[in-house]
């Protein structure tokens, strides 16, 4: 029988005496993540042409966000970019408050940047330590993660969870700081510095480090740019655009930090400027810390804001109050927003409709990553196989972001 006219182009077998080998590397394979496949056609081990599919989590982020109240969305943003939470909760709030109107209050602002700080330091340490893991120094990864877990711990200290926080609510957050979180981070820091110093010695002046990472995944200025690139791949090429700077959020108009910038566009470039950023995040939540005000972490508008338990239970009012914001959810003001954030990864944009209703009428994310695997072929063409690992490793893909 005929195969249907859709499989004719598809269904087309190599011709073994092709110089040009075509192979499929992952999804099943240790460095793609579980659903990343990269299409390969090689002349020996070099890479003529590479066709990458992202695959799919089926998470439907943007249509399940559709099916739920606008509060009901923030454990969904938990699992977009998984190793940041907290930057993902914030970025969501801060949209839909924008098209309600209202400005949380100042502690509240300065919590979330702490938090949104210590989540870019945790996601930095994991994506470094991994990259280190697969160029063989496994001792650099273990220090890394080490470091990780005291960060994890002041995040459960202070969300309830290490994860999927579910943290921000719109209007402010659900838990304030404990009475010994500047005292426990400063702990912390004593165990970043010596981390990040001893990792410097292994791997900044490490010959075999530098081989595989120096000149490897190299783009242009012009390239980065016009494949609408951010964060640490556009830094990296010496264009010191970060959203904390140029379109400043909560109070970062108020802290004092340099942004890390690269020269050569290259996978060693990207690796210092992730490097380079946790030290700057270090200098801002210490900043942050020294002017944290004292005050609600919520606002108290009962449009928006469920009231408290003992309201709840003991007057009518509360009871009723609860329910509707339940059931019913936020009633946010017809309109559409674009908010951005400064992610781990680079520009983390939540486009929102609202058609006044509980729901959210459409929600859009702008995942950083997933603008990097776009251009995750133009970085790897003429390189070897092994490149593949080292240059997929600096883009930091995250399924969760990726997952349309």
């Amino acid at each position: 029988m005929a195969l249907p006219a859709r499989w004719k182009d598809k269904i087309v077998p190599s011709d073994p005496s092709d110089e040009i080998m075509e192979l499929q590397m992952g999804p099943s394979h240790p460095a793609s993540h579980g659903t990343i496949k990269f299409n390969l056609k090689l002349d020996g081990e070099r890479i003529v042409d590479c066709d990458v599919e992202v695959g799919f989590l089926h998470r439907g982020f943007e249509k399940m966000c559709e099916q739920g109240t606008w509060t009901q969305c923030f454990p969904y943003t938990d699992r977009l970019n998984y190793a940041s939470p907290c930057i993902n909760n914030v970025g969501f709030a801060l949209a839909v408050e924008r098209l309600l109107g209202i400005d949380t209050t100042e502690r509240c602002k300065y919590v979330r940047l702490i938090m949104s700080e210590v989540s870019r330091i945790a996601d930095h340490l994991t994506c470094l330590g991994m990259a280190a893991e697969e160029v063989g120094a496994t001792t650099v990864a273990f220090y890394m993660l080490e470091a990780r877990e005291f960060l994890y711990d002041l995040i459960e200290a202070v969300t309830g969870a290490r994860v999927t926080v579910t943290w921000c609510r719109v209007g402010g957050v659900t838990h304030d700081l404990p009475a010994d979180f500047t005292d426990r981070m400063k702990a912390s820091f004593v165990c970043l510095d010596q981390v990040l110093g001893d990792c410097d010695k292994l791997l900044s002046r490490n010959r075999v480090f530098i081989d595989r990472m120096a000149g490897v995944g190299k783009l242009s200025k012009e390239e980065v740019i016009s494949y609408g690139l951010s964060g640490p791949l556009l830094r990296a090429v010496g264009v010191s655009y970060d959203v904390r700077k140029a379109h400043p959020y909560l109070v970062y108009d108020r802290m004092e930090f340099e942004v890390p910038v690269g020269d050569r566009g290259d996978n060693y470039d990207r690796f210092n400027v992730r490097f380079q950023e946790m030290y700057q995040s270090k200098r801002i939540i210490e900043q942050a810390l020294a002017a944290l005000p004292e005050g609600p972490v919520t606002i108290t508008d009962p449009k928006v804001v469920l009231p408290d338990k003992e309201k709840v239970y003991n007057s009518i009012e509360g009871l009723m109050n609860h329910f509707k914001l339940i059931m019913e959810g936020i009633h946010v003001p017809a309109g559409e927003v674009y908010q951005a954030v400064e992610g781990a990864n680079g520009e983390l944009g939540f486009y929102v409709v609202s058609d006044g209703s509980g729901r959210p009428y459409r929600v859009r994310v702008r995942p950083p990553c997933f603008l990097g695997m776009g251009a995750l072929n133009k970085m790897l063409i003429g390189r070897m196989i092994p490149d593949i690992i080292t240059t997929f490793g600096m883009i930091n893909m995250i399924g969760g972001e990726c997952d349309r």
